[in-house]
């Protein structure tokens, strides 16, 4: 049962991790989506939407390997609950994303999961004994 703990934070973790990389190797395409979005002109008030999906990337690389580790666990949930709201809002309340919009509701429901319980057994905040931070 122990071995649950780890399968969840890397299960979870591969979708920001492998998103990020899409962000940097189909950055037009991404852009091009978010330029349908009927949020476009609210993303634009926030910054220059092709920086904002280079940090984006960023942030999903980073902290989703960190959540993968088990490694600075509440932070990295935080920072990717923090990313992952804006651009929710931004490309998937539009017509025809309902899957993507559910998708991304059932991700922020387990990053709040993971926040609440911690990192749990064999991450490297428990072997740090940082499981409470």
């Amino acid at each position: 049962m122990r071995l649950i703990d780890p399968v969840f934070r890397l299960s979870l973790s591969l979708i920001f991790v492998i998103g990020g990389v899409g962000h940097f190797l189909a950055h037009e395409y991404m852009l091009d989506r978010m330029a349908l979005s009927p949020w476009k002109d609210h993303v634009v008030l926030i910054g220059d939407a092709s920086i904002l999906l280079w940090l984006s990337g960023l942030v999903f690389i980073g902290a989703g390997t960190s959540l993968a580790l088990g490694w600075m666990t509440r932070l990295s949930c935080t920072a990717l609950f923090l990313t992952l709201v804006p651009i929710t809002f931004a490309i998937h309340i539009a017509p025809g994303h309902t899957g993507p919009l559910l998708k991304n509701i059932a991700i922020l429901g387990a990053l709040a999961f993971v926040f609440v319980r911690g990192p749990g057994s064999h991450s490297m905040d428990t072997a740090l004994g940082r499981a409470a931070s």
